[in-house]
């Protein structure tokens, strides 16, 4: 089975930075994009950055010249260096990755379970 696991969350203040990682695990043949989205409380999951398997990356808006995306494709890994926080970034942080599993060999998307971020003072 195909796992997707985040850690890195917690508190922060203002200003502060914050690295998340998202480690797959299971019987990998190959993973293509990676993402990272965001859900605050009340509000609907958004998408806050992408990198393809090239390492092509995309953000939102709202993060851009914050954040940065980065992965390790040898340890199935996906980064979030989050920089310069605002409690508006507030939210749950789920990582999401296409990945075609070694027994089934179709191409699906998995989420993790997501990992807390609480930007406050």
């Amino acid at each position: 089975q195909v796992q997707l696991v985040e850690s890195g969350g917690g508190l922060v203040q203002p200003g502060g930075s914050l690295k998340l990682s998202c480690a797959a695990s299971g019987s990998i043949s190959s993973i293509y994009t990676m993402k990272w989205y965001s859900q605050a409380p009340g509000k609907q999951r958004e998408l806050v950055a992408t990198i393809t398997s090239g390492g092509i990356t995309n953000y939102a808006d709202s993060v851009k010249g914050r954040f940065t995306i980065s992965r390790d494709n040898a340890m199935n890994a996906v980064y979030l260096q989050m920089n310069s926080l605002k409690p508006e970034d507030t939210a749950v942080y789920y990582c999401n990755a296409l990945i075609t599993p070694t027994d089934t060999r179709i191409v699906s998307t998995f989420w993790g379970r997501g990992t807390q971020v609480t930007v406050s003072s």
